[in-house]
């Protein structure tokens, strides 16, 4: 009886001990599913939990970007506000620099910070202090951004040292920053009528390339504000104006657009033009005015001192034409060039004429017998490159009026009367022939009218052209 009682015993306290434990381990096979059942649903990507998201995300580092912005949720090909009225995205520009101006090639490079602000609620996540975050390029491969490009750009990237020069900002509500470092080099239709002294105006136009103005509106962010420059300092031109605009693109197969300005105006600086092109062109001119003070008979001294200067010239205009493109019209720097170059040329004729005339004239007299048998011009020039009029012994050319009473065909007859009536005038006009006779007699009067007639045409032509394109 006893050791029946004793065993019963021991059954039940085996039973009792084997309930406590089994209670246990159960607790915590249950409390242990739990957790990991919890952190299995962040770990695995699974939907966040109703309760989590009303607490403030930003302060959960489980969450990830992807979870948080529900990205999966959404197909992020389509723009937001699909079906409705067209998403507003403000653009907002910050020039860094201008890296060149080619006029050759009619371009312009500029490097500048490219804003854009739009509003995706697909994006939006709750934050009690409404405190945005900012991811870098990975994430904007997988969200939607507005396609803006650069019409008549040529070539253009984003920077990418160290990484990929692109921001992107979401706010709370659902409000975006996009921003990217971007160079572009873009065309700029140049007109050099009144080149080195012109003023160039170039633009930088931004347009969408898929969505016309019925699914995406561009707009400034903060109408003229929305432009800032840094400190542009050029080597050739001078920034006078910076100022944005904006308008309308048509296509005809794709509709109307809007589009986008960043407006600029370029003066050229011209005192590297009259160091380079203006002041030698000057000296060249006046250069070829000394050979009108020397002999005219001094034919190596003048004729070298011509084609000098006619060369030079020529290197000029050929130095000023291969640095410019080939357009169709005349330049103002081409009038300046061509008029100089006009200039010199003619001293050479100037010169050419001279000789000629001075020629006609030897060879006239020494007909007339008014030059020495024994004169040698060669000789004459052996000592200092030229002779002199007063070592030979010419007559005076008679004056026009003893020509006139020694003409018989023009003499008074005896039967008429020597005075004519009152009212009357007797007046002949030489012929041409008379007046190229005088020039030839009196050819030194060439570079004497020259001395005074090239500096003061030139003079002239520097006046007019300064006060035109100045």
């Amino acid at each position: 009886m006893k050791v029946d009682v004793l065993t019963c015993l021991t059954v039940a306290a085996a039973s009792l001990v084997a309930m406590v434990t089994g209670g246990r381990s159960s607790g915590r096979r249950k409390h242990k599913e739990v957790f990991l059942g919890e952190n299995s649903k962040f770990k695995f990507g699974g939907r966040i939990d109703y309760k989590l998201k009303k607490q403030d995300s930003t302060k959960t580092l489980l969450i990830k970007s992807e979870q948080l912005l529900r990205i999966e949720e959404h197909d992020f090909a389509m723009r937001p506000g699909f079906g409705g009225s067209a998403i507003p995205v403000g653009i907002d520009v910050q020039v860094e620099s201008i890296d060149s101006i080619s006029e050759v090639n009619m371009d312009f490079t500029m490097t500048l910070y490219l804003r854009h602000y739009w509003k995706d609620e697909r994006l939006a996540f709750p934050s009690r202090n409404n405190q945005s975050r900012t991811f870098d390029s990975r994430l904007v491969k997988k969200i939607w951004v507005p396609d803006v490009f650069f019409v008549h750009s040529k070539r253009s990237f984003i920077h990418d040292t160290t990484t990929e020069n692109i921001m992107l900002r979401v706010y709370p509500d659902g409000n975006i920053l996009y921003s990217v470092r971007v160079t572009v080099t873009a065309l700029c239709s140049m007109d050099f009528s009144s080149f080195p002294l012109d003023t160039q105006n170039c633009s930088l136009e931004l347009e969408s390339y898929a969505y016309n103005e019925n699914d995406l509106m561009l707009y400034w962010k903060n109408g003229n504000d929305s432009l800032r420059t840094d400190e542009i300092v050029l080597s050739q031109f001078f920034i006078e104006h910076f100022h944005p605009s904006s308008g309308l693109a048509f296509y005809s197969s794709t509709g109307w657009y809007n589009r986008l300005f960043i407006n600029f105006i370029l003066r050229r600086h011209i005192f590297f033009f009259m160091l380079q092109t203006y002041f030698p062109t000057m000296l060249m001119v006046v250069l070829s005015w000394v050979s009108f003070w020397i002999d005219r008979r001094a034919v190596p001294a003048r004729v070298s001192l011509g084609i000098t200067t006619v060369l030079t010239m020529s290197t000029i205009i050929t130095g000023v034409s291969s640095s410019m493109p080939q357009v169709s019209y005349v330049k103002a720097v081409d009038i300046y060039l061509w008029t100089s170059f006009l200039f010199v040329f003619l001293s050479v004729i100037e010169y050419a004429a001279v000789n000629y005339c001075t020629t006609l004239e030897e060879m006239r007299k020494m007909r007339g017998g008014k030059l020495p048998s024994t004169f040698n011009a060669s000789q004459a020039m052996a000592f200092d490159g030229c002779f002199h009029d007063n070592d030979i012994e010419l007559t005076p050319f008679p004056s026009m009026a003893q020509a006139l009473t020694s003409d018989p065909l023009t003499a008074p007859s005896p039967h008429q009367d020597p005075c004519p009536s009152e009212g009357t005038r007797l007046r002949r006009q030489r012929s041409m022939r008379e007046n190229v006779d005088l020039l030839v007699s009196n050819s030194y009067m060439i570079d004497s009218y020259s001395r005074l007639a090239f500096p003061l045409s030139y003079l002239l032509f520097n006046t007019i052209y300064w006060s035109l394109y100045s």
